[in-house]
């Protein structure tokens, strides 16, 4: 195990190597994401999901339905650990920052992940919920938003957490161990640990204590 983490740091280490480098030649990161990427789908081409299973993690007794839309590039980190599942009809989107997803954990039905998202441990997501780091730039009103790009703030769900069905969690937001997330609630800021948080804009309800 100790061997199979290091070998994981080294490809991460060498992953974000390449993207620096990447920075400095717009011309090749363009082509690069033309080779990689289907430009009016926005999402990796076929070929590149077939080669999904050597560079995406999944732990031992993991499972992705068959049904799973798995936008992962090989550019960024996705990583789901042992005993984890993604049910059918989700979305698991790394292309703009990596999905990294613990032990013990459940991404219901029809769920959407776009990173750079980390999910912890024992972990419960129920059914349509959006997880989103990602916005889309809109302040230049001479442009169209389509644009203006992308900009993206890391959410983290700690571990022991349970999000209720149709739930939305923004751009930015840590949700604390052992909290609660109502059924529909849209969450647009951070929920300490030991929380029940309901409603839109969601709010603190209760305390576990």
């Amino acid at each position: 195990m100790e061997g199979f983490d290091g070998l994981t740091t080294y490809r991460n280490m060498n992953n974000e190597n390449i993207r620096q480098k990447l920075k400095g030649s717009p011309r090749m990161k363009q082509w690069l994401d033309w080779l990689i990427m289907n430009q009016r789908d926005a999402r990796p081409r076929w070929y590149i999901r077939l080669l999904a299973p050597l560079y995406q993690h999944r732990g031992r007794g993991s499972k992705i339905y068959h049904s799973v839309r798995m936008d992962t590039p090989p550019y960024r980190r996705f990583s789901l650990g042992r005993k984890s599942v993604v049910e059918s009809f989700s979305c698991i989107n790394n292309a703009v920052g990596d999905v990294v997803i613990g032990d013990h954990t459940r991404i219901g039905l029809h769920n959407t992940i776009i990173g750079p998202v980390t999910i912890g441990s024992h972990v419960n997501l129920a059914q349509n919920i959006t997880v989103t780091a990602l916005n889309h730039n809109f302040d230049d009103a001479t442009r169209r938003i389509d644009q203006q790009g992308v900009s993206t703030q890391p959410v983290t769900i700690a571990d022991d957490v349970w999000i209720g069905a149709g739930a939305v969690v923004l751009p930015g937001v840590t949700i604390g161990r052992h909290s609660v997330v109502a059924a529909g609630a849209v969450v647009t800021r951070d929920v300490p640990d030991g929380c029940v948080v309901g409603g839109v804009p969601a709010k603190i309800i209760k305390h576990i204590n």
